[in-house]
């Protein structure tokens, strides 16, 4: 099939199609990892997104069964019960695929989906635009007939900037449990990854989710040993309502971890403010420095903004980790409470594993003697 991918700047790149043919509009941004494009096109963070794998060669050992789940019956290989990003692009698909959960290709996978995608694109070029441009609208066009460009073009002049409104679409709309532990953790869903929950149930408790947009008193009503703010797409300053759930736990001094968009929900709740990053941090080779301890930890990323280290002061939080690579805020943990945060994702999915003790982490603070305010 035919493919074209037009860039906010007017760039043209032409390839082959694959996946489902179809016109796309998205935030093109880029992800370093060399492996993991299941668990990453299924992470509802990148929810309103086109995603480029810098990786040279994708798809070869294909895609596992879509129906798996564990006992608990979260899904076993994915990390939502679809595909999140709008468009794929990569520099060479593998049209077969090898492994020994193998159920389909990547090519097949992605029809089934409706979600387009676009190869023989030099990744490495687009990538550096990106880094010297920032991330940027753009359109994934896919099609058995010639792509019209300046049509396509002209409708990425129209299309909705990316934004705010992807949450309410990567988020679930209701509750859920999983795990039969006596005692459980809140999980406020804001575009969760299926990893946390694993995580959650591999410690003894059980996950019970919630909607992003829950009440203080409906996350009470559940009784939480602590409570965890998801990972999820867009900005946090537009998400009023988990920001105030988010004081509230503070207030309460209610153990409280926040991953990713949770990571910044929680800077808010406690004074310090958000930006946006020029073209974000996306792959699973991100080193985090512990400031506290002068330990790196190589960690697995997907963001587009990041707390304001200036704002800190004055704030809740004092600096936890930042990333050696250019000294962003990577984790903050409250000054005197039971609440804590990080940019990265220790639920690693799909790696690397060294932050799972983050969730210990939390396990010791609602372990502890004191009782959280009610």
């Amino acid at each position: 099939m035919h493919g074209a991918l037009i860039l906010g700047d007017g760039t043209v790149m032409e390839g082959s199609g694959f996946g489902r043919p179809a016109e796309t509009y998205g935030e093109l941004v880029f992800n370093t990892g060399m492996v993991g494009y299941t668990e990453t096109l299924t992470d509802p963070s990148y929810g309103g997104q086109i995603l480029t794998l810098t990786y040279p060669l994708v798809g070869n050992y294909g895609v596992p069964d879509p129906s798996e789940r564990d006992s608990d019956g979260i899904p076993s290989h994915f990390e939502s019960d679809r595909i999140h990003a709008r468009g794929l692009v990569v520099h060479e698909l593998s049209s077969t695929a090898s492994h020994w959960n193998l159920s389909m290709t990547l090519d097949e996978w992605m029809y089934n989906e409706g979600i387009p995608g676009i190869s023989g694109i030099d990744t490495r070029a687009l990538t550096r635009r990106l880094r010297d441009g920032g991330v940027m609208m753009a359109a994934l066009a896919v099609s058995k007939d010639p792509i019209d460009v300046p049509g396509v073009s002209e409708s990425l002049a129209c299309a909705k900037t990316y934004g705010t409104e992807q949450l309410a679409g990567a988020a679930s709309a209701g509750t859920g449990s999983f795990g039969s532990g006596p005692k459980c953790i809140v999980v406020i869903d804001a575009g969760a990854k299926n990893a946390i929950l694993r995580n959650i149930v591999s410690m003894g408790y059980k996950a019970v989710r919630v909607p992003w947009n829950a009440s203080i008193q409906e996350v009470l009503s559940h009784d939480p040993k602590g409570v965890i703010i998801s990972n999820g797409p867009g900005d946090p300053q537009m998400c009023p309502e988990t920001i105030q759930t988010a004081r509230a736990l503070i207030e309460r001094n209610i153990p409280t971890l926040g991953i990713c968009l949770g990571a910044q929900i929680m800077g808010l709740a406690g004074g310090a403010s958000t930006y946006k990053l020029k073209y974000g941090h996306r792959g699973q080779n991100k080193p985090c420095l512990d400031v506290s301890e002068g330990r790196v930890y190589v960690t697995s990323q997907n963001h587009g903004y990041c707390i304001d280290p200036d704002s800190l002061d004055g704030s809740a939080f004092e600096p936890w980790f930042t990333n050696t690579d250019d000294h962003t805020i990577e984790g903050i943990k409250h000054r005197n409470g039971r609440s804590m945060a990080v940019q990265f994702h220790p639920e690693a999915s799909p790696g690397p594993y060294d932050c799972r003790f983050i969730f210990r982490r939390l396990r010791s603070l609602m372990e502890e003697g004191s009782t959280a305010k009610k």
